[in-house]
């Protein structure tokens, strides 16, 4: 039965997860579904208009130091964004459009790095675009796919059935 992994592009959490999982996975035999989705309308159900780790600092503060540990002890390097979140709507519509796509796990890793690693804001096209091209992918085609309607319709339907899961934050893994 595969594993459903849920994950936000702007998601402290996910981004040691992202780095480890398809490893894990495969040491498992497990098949992993990648499963974009946006933590906007989660947290917005929830009655929050930020994330949590701002709207509560010491949970934030408590949050920051834990993921140094996490990425220590995992030798996943960690810089801290100088933003925080940062806008991942333009890679999760790739994401879910190209869920199947075989380069879908570099992509996904290439952007949580350029966003923990590298500090880049990765709701810029031009990064995005960067993170395409480092997975051999055509920048101009996947790009503009990324903003027609079924490309919306799609992330917008995934997002929505994360609410319907119960869904609450991410990292989220399940085996429905």
């Amino acid at each position: 039965m595969p594993v459903n992994f849920w994950f936000d592009f702007a998601s402290t959490y996910s981004y040691p997860t992202v780095m480890r999982i398809e490893r894990l996975a495969a040491e498992r035999g497990v098949n992993l579904v990648w499963r974009p989705f946006l933590l906007g309308p989660v947290f917005n159900a929830q009655g929050w208009n930020d994330s949590p780790f701002n709207i509560y600092p010491a949970k934030g503060r408590y949050m920051w130091r834990d993921l140094e540990r996490v990425c220590l002890a995992e030798g996943i390097p960690f810089r801290r964004p100088s933003q925080f979140p940062r806008n991942g709507l333009l890679a999760a519509r790739i994401a879910c459009c190209h869920a199947e796509a075989p380069w879908l796990p570099d992509f996904v890793r290439a952007i949580f790095c350029a966003n923990f690693q590298e500090d880049l804001d990765i709701s810029e096209v031009a990064v995005v675009g960067k993170c395409l091209a480092a997975v051999g992918q055509s920048t101009e085609i996947i790009l503009a796919q990324s903003q027609s309607a079924e490309a919306k319709a799609k992330l917008r339907a995934q997002s929505e059935e994360a609410l319907t899961r119960g869904i609450f934050g991410a990292i989220f893994h399940d085996r429905r």
